[in-house]
């Protein structure tokens, strides 16, 4: 079996709705242009607010995918 190689990116999924959409988010964005992704860590979460009201959610994220030479 062949050693593997993967690379690490960070990304913020955002979500009117709750934590997990942003992650969600984060990931099927990251799906539409990598491929073998691996590993998805939530590493922060946090709020944007207005008017002491919550207006969006969002998930930092570190994505991990197989890296290809090819």
């Amino acid at each position: 079996m062949a050693d593997s190689v993967y690379k690490v990116i960070e990304l913020i999924g955002t979500s009117t709705e709750s934590w997990e959409k942003a992650a969600e988010a984060a990931v099927a964005q990251a799906s539409k242009s990598l491929r073998d992704l691996r590993i998805a860590e939530v590493v922060e979460l946090d709020m944007q607010l207005e008017d002491s009201n919550v207006i969006r959610y969002r998930a930092k994220m570190r994505i991990s995918f197989r890296y290809h030479s090819d």
